[in-house]
């Protein structure tokens, strides 16, 4: 029998061409998964094609999908936003996504927007049935929801202003006779409910302030108010398996408003888990938050405690030229 000599097999095994599956393989593979209803299998698929071609926009565009059909609306948005940032209007079908995606979690202002700009841009396309019967949707859900007239509104922005002015400012008592008025005239504004129990907790009674936005949560399951409050609550007085429960439920929310992102970061440098804040902050359109001071305060903690000093202090430099209240602290209480 012959065999081969050393030199020989090496020529021979140089031959081989080994299989490396490229992004392609593995979205296929997510693909078959998808259209068989198996979402969590598709999802791993797409992950791998997203971590071999992250640049691959298509990929990031059937994760969003799916993440649609997982019902985790917030998520979807996430990613079609990320797109729209960095290309523009190169894929409208983004924009027909977002409005589906929006009007699945009730905020109809923004279904109706980007409807609209689906259709201007493709007046013809895959899905411009779609976004007309979404619009003639949103036009029913508007003639049915008359709730305020001009001047409710405009009292209820009034009081909004002022307590937060106060809020922001950690001023608790001068905020909690505010929100206590807002809470008698307007009972259905649930943010007064979780600003009150923000005042009451810094105020000193803490107990009732828990027990307050426990009681809430049997009726709100995802509000992003509660499960920051109380993971607030929690971290500050030292329950920390109770906190980290909620902090668990924050990780896997990614508001679609600003302000709600804003408070997510605001809670994971409060917490102490520096980098996670760092990075939900970073994500964030500064010129939305900036006229928050809570933005500078805990992004400039987050930034020192991760490890950039330099940004940190930059960042509270700017902060402390925007809002005085900053500039009465050293800007070292972060070290």
């Amino acid at each position: 029998m012959q065999t081969l000599e050393p030199a020989e097999q090496q020529a021979r095994s140089t031959n081989i061409i080994p299989f490396i599956p490229e992004g392609d393989f593995y979205y296929t593979k997510g693909i078959e998964a998808y259209q068989n209803g198996k979402l969590e299998k598709a999802m791993k698929w797409l992950n791998k094609a997203i971590e071999m071609e992250p640049a691959e926009v298509i990929y990031h565009l059937q994760k969003s999908v799916i993440f649609t059909e997982l019902g985790s609306f917030h998520k979807a948005i996430y990613i079609l936003d990320d797109i729209i940032k960095e290309h523009d209007d190169n894929y409208p079908e983004c924009f027909y996504m977002l409005a589906y995606n929006y009007s699945k979690l009730g905020y109809m202002n923004d279904a109706e927007k980007f409807a609209n700009l689906y259709l201007k841009m493709e007046p013809k396309g895959d899905f411009h049935e779609q976004a007309q019967e979404l619009l003639s949707y949103v036009e029913e859900e508007e003639e049915d929801d008359e709730l305020w007239t001009t001047e409710e509104e405009d009292e209820l922005i009034m009081f909004q202003e002022s307590a937060f002015y106060h809020l922001e400012r950690e001023e608790w008592q001068l905020a909690l006779p505010i929100l206590e008025e807002m809470m008698s005239l307007f009972p259905e504004h649930m943010l007064a409910k979780h600003e009150y129990a923000k005042a009451l907790f810094f105020s000193g009674d803490k107990k009732q302030a828990v027990r307050m936005e426990e009681e809430l949560l049997l009726t709100e399951h995802v509000s992003v108010y509660t499960h920051v409050n109380l993971a607030v609550f929690y971290h500050e007085i030292g329950n920390l398996d109770q906190r980290d429960e909620h902090l668990r439920l924050l990780r896997n929310i990614f508001p679609i408003h600003e302000e709600q992102h804003l408070r997510i970061a605001c809670a994971f440098s409060i917490t102490g888990f520096y980098e996670e804040a760092v990075e939900r902050f970073l994500h964030l359109d500064k010129r939305r938050v900036k006229g928050h001071a809570s933005y500078y305060k805990w992004f400039s903690l987050a930034a020192q405690k991760a490890g950039n000093g330099s940004y940190a202090e930059k960042l509270w430099k700017e902060g402390s030229r925007r809002f005085k209240h900053l500039s009465k602290d050293d800007f070292y209480w972060l070290s």
